[in-house]
């Protein structure tokens, strides 16, 4: 019984998630950007103003500084005894994730406290519920696990969705580069011109490669930095073909109509690719729940006329 009110309350609890996370998305989706070009440095008045007092950002609150103390705390420990929940690994998942600004012993540490948290509440509801002790058993192991691996898998979908998208857009990134290059602009100003332009991960990746190159970085550098942080296979032809281009002397524009070429050949093949798999993760829903809702509609007056006639 306990199990089934456990399954019940989490399902409300996603159902209202969800509902909650469509009505504020669209506000949430403009903050994110106007904090985001705050961060790269593309507002003056922003950057100027977060220095005065009163302005820019919020002061943080007494508690959410000693829990971000706390929880880098526990990152720190957890991190030097733990290989998986390295810095060097989260660092990485955390760039791809598009959390620039958070660090990875911090990331472990409120993954710690989460794991915690989760384990003490199905103690206290199988406490509660009077639940039989090798079921509470179990529920408190999956609990744990879950508490534990739920961020993590978390920052690696959002990874996938951010390269996926960033594949998507690359195109546009080279069609704009080729216009602006071919006109007679520099590349250094047609990748600020079509920064400006660009919207979603592409857009925040070089944004931020602009941002490093303006702090003394070089160009190649800043390309190559890009690509640890966004490894997908349109990046890597873009930055490669831009960094061998600039070494062997080759026209930037022609290399890049060569590139925008592959990039489109590539977003097909990917579209392509999803359209086979489409019918195989169609089978699963399918056979679980089509199905058996079928036969229930189609069987269910059949047995139950049976049932009557041996009654």
């Amino acid at each position: 019984m306990i199990l089934v009110l456990l399954i019940g309350l989490l399902l409300v609890a996603v159902s209202f998630g969800l509902f909650a996370r469509s009505l504020l998305m669209p506000r949430l989706r403009a903050a994110e950007s106007l904090r985001q070009i705050d961060v790269y440095g593309f507002s003056a008045t922003a950057a100027a103003g977060a220095d005065a007092p009163g302005r820019g950002r919020l002061p943080s609150l007494p508690l959410r500084r000693g829990l971000d103390s706390l929880a880098s705390r526990f990152g720190l420990l957890i991190s030097s005894h733990v290989k998986s929940a390295s810095e060097a690994n989260l660092k990485r998942l955390l760039q791809s994730a598009g959390f620039y600004n958070t660090q990875p012993r911090r990331f472990v540490g409120y993954q710690a406290l989460l794991t915690i948290v989760v384990a003490a509440l199905f103690i206290w509801l199988a406490i509660v519920g009077n639940t039989n002790p090798l079921l509470a058993i179990v529920l408190i192991v999956v609990a744990v696990l879950g508490g534990w691996c739920f961020p993590t898998a978390y920052l690696r979908r959002r990874g996938r969705s951010r390269g996926e998208r960033i594949d998507l857009d690359m195109p546009e990134l080279i069609d704009m580069l080729v216009a602006t290059v071919e006109a007679g602009v520099a590349f250094s100003s047609s990748l600020q011109m079509a920064s400006k332009r660009l919207r979603g991960p592409l857009g925040d990746e070089v944004r931020l490669t602009l941002q490093e190159q303006s702090m003394g970085l070089g160009l190649n550098d800043a390309l190559n930095n890009m690509l640890e942080r966004q490894n997908t296979a349109s990046m890597r032809a873009f930055v490669r073909s831009l960094v061998q281009g600039e070494q062997l002397g080759v026209s930037i524009g022609q290399t890049l109509r060569n590139l925008s070429r592959e990039m489109r050949t590539l977003r097909r093949q990917l579209a392509e690719e999803r359209a086979q798999k489409a019918p195989v993760k169609l089978v699963f829903p399918v056979v679980l729940l089509i199905l058996p809702a079928l036969f229930i509609v189609t069987l269910g007056p059949a047995f139950l006329r049976v049932e009557e006639i041996f009654k």
